[in-house]
């Protein structure tokens, strides 16, 4: 038995007593209220996923099938992630203006519209698939949270109870991409490469049929127009620094997620540990087609669940910490960690079991990452411009990813980056935590809960507003 079918099983026990242990943290959230918004959000939110991961494992292997060149596909993948930086961060931000939930069924109609153009094997029909693909993309890491952050605060729920609903998604969300991978693999081996696109559309369908009946709408500004929104943003970001530091750490992070994504297989293959990124991929997907017990052969099925179930064990550690320090604080040595993780192939070149060690640590920092970052947005990140904030955060991200793609970097030196993007986000979670400190030290020590609120930036409902200046015109009187 493989070490990665050995690790895997071993997840999977560890995954299930941190699991077992944190569900008396639900009871926290026993309020029927509570656990009926939860249902509702996380129905749509899996869906929507699931429609993103039944592509996934398909989209290079369906490019080759209609006999494109590595340099055409490369264009293509090109092409998702600046269609997502440019066209994704304009449309993903009509959110705040003309709904988030309507934000979030164009999301299900783009990406619909994408899974269509792959009936096609012509490569400018593909192209079009790209644009919408990266596009929506947008919309799905934007207009959700967003929704779901305006109607948490809309309810009244506190903070922690937000947390906890993070922590639920991204276990959630690794769940749905274990599942997706089996159905999209048994419909591609039953029916063609093609079958996983059409059950992606048939997801998207249902999701936006569900947000339809279950979803209420909110918005940010909707006042204002486009440009205005984005105007706002910027001063946002530039006015306060704990807005500039989550930025500064979304981008890093993600940006180094994303390119490790393309990497880990080539680095976990001995034959390629040497070669150029491109190129590795390249051998790789040559080498897929041999018999197995091949040199350079490895079993991406187990290696990508067991990697998800890290994902899940990082979420419910999330839980586990929040109990004893803020978010603020130990995410500080969680992006440590992680940097620290990917220095394996760095260090440790050909080693296969050491740098799967090393990749399943940063799996497991990116559970931690997604709830923890996901709850500091709430908290500081104004509602009005949220999703356009959220937005023009992923601006860089997308542009870390491009820059890798296009400058067929070795492998080491992509690691190398990756590094220091994680030490720099490390860096500037430090000064939010400082800055976080400094908000709590302003407080009077008989402050409300409103003075709370103001102090995280936690976004008051209008509804709320307007009754508080009533209030307080009654007192005057």
């Amino acid at each position: 038995m493989s070490i990665f079918v050995a690790s895997l099983w071993v997840l999977v026990v560890i995954c299930v007593v941190l699991f077992l242990y944190t569900r008396s943290d639900t009871t926290a959230s026993g309020d029927a209220s509570f656990r009926s918004f939860q249902l509702t959000y996380l129905v749509v939110y899996m869906l929507a996923m699931a429609g993103d991961w039944l592509q996934g494992p398909h989209v290079y292997a369906l490019y080759q099938h209609y006999g494109m060149s590595t340099h055409d596909i490369e264009v293509l993948f090109v092409a998702g992630f600046g269609a997502s930086m440019i066209f994704g961060t304009v449309v993903g931000s009509f959110a705040d203006k003309y709904g988030r939930r309507a934000n979030c069924i164009l999301y299900g109609v783009l990406y619909g519209l994408a899974c269509v153009t792959k009936h096609f094997g012509n490569f400018w029909i593909l192209m079009i698939g790209r644009l919408l693909g990266g596009t929506a993309t947008s919309i799905l890491y934007s207009a959700f949270e967003s929704w779901l952050v305006y109607e948490h605060n809309k309810r009244g729920f506190s903070q922690d109870l937000l947390g906890t609903l993070f922590s639920h998604a991204t276990l959630g969300n690794s769940l749905v991409a274990i599942l997706a991978g089996f159905v999209a693999q048994f419909f591609a081996d039953s029916f063609g490469f093609v079958a996983p696109f059409d059950v992606s559309l048939t997801v998207l369908a249902i999701m936006c049929v569900v947000i339809i009946f279950t979803w209420s709408e909110n918005y940010g500004d909707s006042a204002v127009n486009v440009r205005t929104s984005f105007v706002s943003a910027i001063k946002s970001i530039k006015s306060d620094r704990k807005i500039l530091c989550l930025g500064v750490i979304q981008s890093l992070f993600e940006g180094s997620m994303y390119t490790f994504v393309l990497e880990w297989t080539p680095a976990l293959t001995p034959v390629a540990t040497t070669a150029s990124s491109v190129a590795s991929r390249r051998l790789l997907e040559e080498e897929d087609v041999t018999v197995e017990g091949h040199r350079g052969a490895i079993p991406h099925g187990y290696i990508f669940a067991a990697f998800m179930i890290a994902i899940m064990i990082g979420s419910s550690l999330f839980k586990i910490l929040c109990r004893w320090t803020s978010i603020e604080s130990f995410m500080r040595p969680v992006l440590f960690i992680s940097a620290v993780a990917l220095c394996t192939p760095i260090v440790c070149p050909g080693n296969q079991l050491v740098i799967f060690i090393g990749f399943l640590v940063f799996e497991v920092c990116v559970g931690l990452f997604w709830p923890s970052l996901g709850t500091m947005r709430g908290k500081y990140v104004p509602e009005e411009t949220r999703a356009t904030i959220m937005n023009c955060f992923r601006i860089p991200l997308n542009l870390i990813v491009v820059i890798i793609l296009v400058q067929n970097l070795r492998m080491d030196l992509i690691f190398k980056c990756c590094v220091m993007f994680l030490l720099c986000a490390c860096l500037s979670q430090h000064v939010l935590y400082r800055d976080s400190l400094n908000v709590s030290k302003a407080l009077p020590e008989t402050s409300g809960e409103a003075s709370r609120q103001d102090a995280g930036k936690m976004p008051l409902i209008k509804e709320d507003m307007v009754e508080a200046n009533g209030n307080e015109d009654d007192d005057q009187n």
